[in-house]
C-alpha cells in the first residue's frame, strides 16, 4: 500500500491536496471512488450516470475535500455515454483525479462499444456476421487494431495523400457498379491543398454523378482536388485484407481479416461515442482542480461531418469537442495519458479555460488534431469568418483586445509527443492556437502530420510563448504550408491589397489591436520538406522569432507588421520575405543562411536587414545587408546536429550567439525513448535558381517555378505567368505580382504559351484573365 500512497501524493499534489490513505478509505484530504461501481465481469462496462451520480452523493458528503475516481482493475472501460463534469460536481476547494489505482496498471477509457458478433464465411475470403445496432459507425477494431472501412483506391500505406487518391474514384464508370452507395463518403483534398473536404454520398444522379453533402470542412472554398481523393463506405469496393463494411438496413457487417487472424477467439469494438470526458463549466462558474492522468483513451467516432465552424479568416473549420474537451475550467490537468487511435481531436480546449496543463501525453492516430486552444468569436472585436470578407474603417471596433473572456489564456501544452494526427481531416495541426493568449507550446515532439505541426490561426491575441519543441515530417499530404505556421488575418487585415496599404499607412495603430502581445518563437527546431520550416503568412504580425533551427525549408514572412528575427540558422535555405508593407518594421538580422535570400514581390525592407552570414559573396543582396559578410560558418558538428559555430566563426563577426542544441522536444525519458528523430539535412551549397525570366512587351516576366512564388500569389498550383514588372504605358492594366491564366480563350500556364498566343492569335488575344488578390478577374 505505500506504492500506492506514494503515487496518489504525487497526482494530489497537482490539485493542492495530500494523499494520506490507502484506496478505498476517507483520508483527511481524499475521498476514493471506484470507478467500477457494480459487480462488472470483463470487458468493464462503466456507466457514466452512475459515475456522476456518485460524485454527486461524494461532493455533498465531502465539500471541499479531493474526490479520487480510482479504476482498482486493469483493463478497458467502455464508457456508455460521456461522462459530463460540471461546476457542481467539483465546486468548493476540492478536486477531482480520475487514475489507475497503481501506476504501472494499463486502463483504458474507450468511446467504443464491445459487440459480440459470430462469423460465418461468405465468399472471397470476406466473413459476415449479424450485428444489430441503432446507429451506425465509422471505425473497428478488431483485437484492438483500427481495421479499414472498404475503400477505393485501396489502402497503400506508402502512398502520400490519404494512403491511397486516385482521379476517377468518382468516374460514372466505377460509380454505376455500385448499387447502393447512399451512406458512403468523399474525401478529397482541397482544389489548393489547403486541407481537405468531406462529403456524404446521398444519392445517384441519371448521368451516374453522386449527389452529395458536406464540403464545409474548409474555409476557402475551391473545390475538389482534381486527383487527390477517395470513397468509402462502399461495400462492392471490399476486396482486400482488413477491409470491413457494416450493412445497417440489413444488420450485417463484412470483414476481410488478414490471412492467419483467428476471427472466432478475436475481439470487436466498434466506434460509438466523440467524447469520453467532457468538462463543462463557464467563465462565470468553472470547472475547477480536475486532473486526469496515467489513463489510455480510444476507438471515439471520427467527426470529419462535424467539423463545420469557421475559425475567423484562417482556412479552418473545426468540430468543438475531443476525446477530452475542456470548455469553462481553471487548473485542470490531463498528464501522462495515451490517446490511441481516436477519431477527431486528442484534447480540446474551448472558450474560457485558464491555467489548463497538458503535459507528457503520447497521441497519435488521431482523425484529426492533438491539442487545441480555441476561444469562441464572441471575444473578437469586429470578428470576420471567410478570407474574402472586409468592413469600412467606420465600422470596426477600434477598442484593444479582446471583448470578452470566452478564450483560453495562461494555459501550457508541456512535454508532449504528437504524431500521425489529422489520419482523416486534412486541416489539422499537433497543437493548434486560435483566439486564444499567452499559450505556452514547450518541448514538444511533433511529425508525421498532413499539415502543421503547430498552427497559429490569427493574431488573437498574441503573447505565446512557443520554445524548445521539435518539429518535423509536416505538410505531408498538403501545400503552401510550414512546419509552424501562422496567419493573422486579423480586424485591421483586407483581401485587396491596396486598400490594406492604405488602411495601414492611415491607421497603423489598427495593426496590434487584435495582436496584443508579442508571440516569441525561440529554441525550436523546424523541418519541412514540402513548404517553410517557419511560415508567417497573410498579416502575421508582433513576432519575435529568435534561436531556432530550420533544417530544410526556410523561413517566410509574408505581408505582416513588427517581426523581429534574429540569432536562427538557416540550412540548405534562406530567408523568404513576401510582399511587405512600406513601414512594415521587419528585421532580419544576425542569422546564418546557406543560400541568397528568395524575396517575392518586395518593394520596402522594413526597419533593418543586415548583419547575417552568407555562404559566398555571390549571395550578397545588393539592397540590404551593408555590414552582412560570407563564409563557412564552421558549424561544430552538422552530422550530428549540433550547429553551434567554432571559434574563429564569420558568424561570431556578425554577432551570432549560440545557444544549445540538445533541448528540443520532449523530456521525459519514456516519452524520449518513444520518439522518433528529426532527419538531419545534407549540407551543401546551392546554386541559385535559373529561371524562365524573359521580357513581353516590355513587361518583366517568367513561370511559376517555385513554392514561394505560387504562395505569394494565393496559386491553387503553378500554372500562369507570374508579372515581375510593369514599364509606364504598357498596353494592359497590370501590375507586379499579377498573375496571367488565359490570354484570350487560350489557358496560359507558362510563359510559352502567352508569347504563343499573342503572336498567333493576335487581337483575339487581347483580353486577358488574370489572378489578382487571389481571385480571377479579366483586363485588357
Amino acid at each position: 500500500m505505500k506504492s500506492i500512497n506514494l503515487y496518489l501524493l504525487l497526482l494530489m499534489s497537482l490539485t493542492g491536496s495530500l494523499a494520506t490513505a490507502a484506496q478505498g478509505r476517507v483520508s483527511n484530504d481524499t475521498v476514493y471512488i471506484p470507478a467500477d461501481i457494480s459487480d462488472y465481469m470483463p470487458p468493464l462496462y462503466g456507466s457514466a450516470g452512475r459515475v456522476q451520480h456518485f460524485l454527486r452523493e461524494q461532493r455533498e458528503a465531502y465539500p471541499g475535500k479531493t474526490l479520487a475516481i480510482v479504476f482498482t482493475k486493469p483493463g478497458t472501460y467502455y464508457i456508455d455515454t460521456t461522462l459530463v463534469i460540471t461546476p457542481e460536481l467539483a465546486n468548493g476547494n476540492g478536486a477531482i483525479v480520475f487514475m489507475p489505482t497503481h501506476p504501472g496498471d494499463s486502463v483504458t477509457l474507450s468511446g467504443g462499444r464491445p459487440v459480440t458478433v459470430k462469423w460465418r464465411r461468405w465468399k472471397k475470403g470476406i466473413y459476415k456476421a449479424t450485428l444489430d445496432l441503432p446507429y451506425n459507425f465509422d471505425q473497428l477494431y478488431i483485437n484492438d487494431i483500427q481495421q479499414v472501412r472498404a475503400r477505393y483506391p485501396n489502402y497503400d500505406s506508402s502512398a502520400r495523400h490519404y494512403n491511397g487518391s486516385a482521379a476517377d474514384a468518382l468516374s460514372p464508370e466505377r460509380i454505376k457498379t455500385w448499387k447502393h452507395p447512399q451512406g458512403g463518403y468523399v474525401h478529397s483534398l482541397h482544389k489548393g491543398e489547403w486541407g481537405g473536404y468531406h462529403y456524404r454520398i446521398t444519392g445517384v444522379n441519371p448521368d451516374n454523378t453522386l449527389q452529395l453533402e458536406g464540403g464545409y470542412q474548409n474555409n476557402r472554398q475551391m473545390g475538389m482536388h482534381a486527383t487527390h481523393r477517395f470513397v468509402e463506405n462502399i461495400f462492392e469496393e471490399l476486396d482486400t485484407a482488413r477491409e470491413w463494411f457494416y450493412d445497417q438496413p440489413n444488420k450485417t457487417l463484412y470483414y476481410k481479416p488478414a490471412p492467419g487472424t483467428r476471427l472466432s477467439k478475436a475481439s470487436v469494438v466498434v466506434s460509438r461515442l466523440q467524447q469520453v470526458i467532457a468538462l463543462k463549466g463557464s467563465a462565470d462558474n468553472p470547472v475547477r482542480n480536475v486532473t486526469i492522468a496515467n489513463l489510455r483513451f480510444a476507438h471515439t467516432a471520427p467527426t470529419f461531418m462535424d467539423t463545420r465552424e469557421p475559425l475567423l479568416r484562417s482556412d479552418w473549420t473545426i468540430y468543438r469537442g475531443g476525446t477530452i474537451l475542456l470548455d469553462g475550467t481553471e487548473h485542470c490537468t490531463i498528464r501522462d495519458c495515451e490517446f490511441d487511435h481516436n477519431g477527431g481531436n486528442a484534447v480540446f480546449v474551448s472558450n474560457y479555460n485558464r491555467h489548463a496543463l497538458i503535459s507528457g501525453c503520447h497521441i497519435h492516430d488521431a482523425g484529426g488534431s492533438g491539442i487545441c486552444f480555441v476561444g469562441n468569436p464572441d471575444a473578437v472585436r469586429s470578428p470576420l469568418f471567410e478570407y474574402n470578407e472586409s468592413q469600412p474603417l467606420a465600422t470596426i471596433d477600434t477598442v484593444p483586445g479582446p471583448k470578452t473572456n470566452h478564450y483560453p489564456d495562461s494555459c501550457t501544452a508541456y512535454n508532449n509527443l504528437i504524431y500521425r494526427t489529422g489520419t482523416i481531416e486534412k486541416q489539422t495541426a499537433g497543437v493548434q492556437l486560435s483566439m486564444a493568449m499567452n499559450i505556452s507550446v514547450l518541448h514538444n515532439t511533433i511529425y508525421d502530420v498532413p499539415r502543421a505541426g503547430i498552427n497559429v490561426s490569427e493574431g488573437t491575441f498574441g503573447g505565446h510563448d512557443i520554445a524548445y519543441n521539435d518539429v518535423f515530417n509536416t505538410v505531408l499530404e498538403t501545400g503552401d504550408h510550414g512546419a509552424f505556421n501562422s496567419w493573422g488575418r486579423d480586424r485591421y487585415w483586407h483581401p485587396n491589397r491596396d486598400t490594406m496599404n492604405s488602411l495601414t499607412a492611415a491607421r497603423p495603430e489598427l495593426i496590434l489591436l487584435d495582436a496584443l502581445y508579442t508571440t516569441r518563437l525561440h529554441y525550436n527546431r523546424f523541418r519541412c520538406d514540402h513548404g517553410w520550416d517557419i511560415d508567417l503568412d497573410d498579416g502575421s504580425s508582433n513576432y519575435y522569432i529568435y534561436n531556432n533551427v530550420c533544417l530544410n525549408g526556410g523561413l517566410k514572412l509574408r505581408e505582416g507588421f513588427y517581426r523581429t528575427v534574429e540569432n536562427n540558422i538557416i540550412l540548405n535555405n534562406s530567408f523568404h520575405p513576401h510582399v511587405w508593407f512600406k513601414n512594415s518594421h521587419d528585421i532580419f538580422r544576425h542569422n546564418i543562411v546557406t543560400t541568397a535570400y528568395k524575396p517575392i514581390g518586395i518593394r520596402y525592407w522594413g526597419d533593418e536587414t543586415d548583419n547575417n552570414l552568407f555562404p559566398e559573396n555571390t549571395a550578397l543582396p545588393a539592397e540590404t545587408d551593408k555590414h552582412s559578410l560570407s563564409g563557412d560558418p564552421g558549424f561544430v558538428n552538422p552530422i550530428a546536429g549540433d550547429y553551434r559555430v567554432k571559434a574563429g566563426s564569420p558568424a561570431l563577426r556578425i554577432v551570432f550567439n549560440n545557444f544549445p542544441m540538445d533541448s528540443f522536444g520532449v523530456v521525459s525519458p519514456e516519452l524520449r525513448l518513444l520518439a522518433k528523430k528529426a532527419p538531419l539535412p545534407m549540407l551543401a551549397q546551392q546554386r541559385l535558381l535559373t529561371t524562365s525570366e524573359t521580357t513581353w512587351l516590355g513587361a518583366r516576366i517568367k513561370n511559376i517555378e517555385t513554392l514561394g512564388e505560387r504562395s505569394a500569389a494565393g496559386l491553387p498550383d503553378n500554372n500562369g505567368v507570374y508579372i515581375m514588372s510593369v514599364p509606364d504605358n504598357f498596353p494592359y492594366r497590370l501590375q507586379a505580382g499579377d498573375v496571367i491564366l488565359k490570354a484570350g480563350d487560350t489557358a496560359v500556364q507558362k510563359v510559352s504559351d502567352l508569347l504563343n498566343a499573342y503572336s498567333r492569335q493576335g487581337d483575339k488575344a487581347k483580353k486577358l484573365t488574370i489572378f489578382r488578390n487571389q481571385r480571377q478577374q479579366i483586363v485588357d
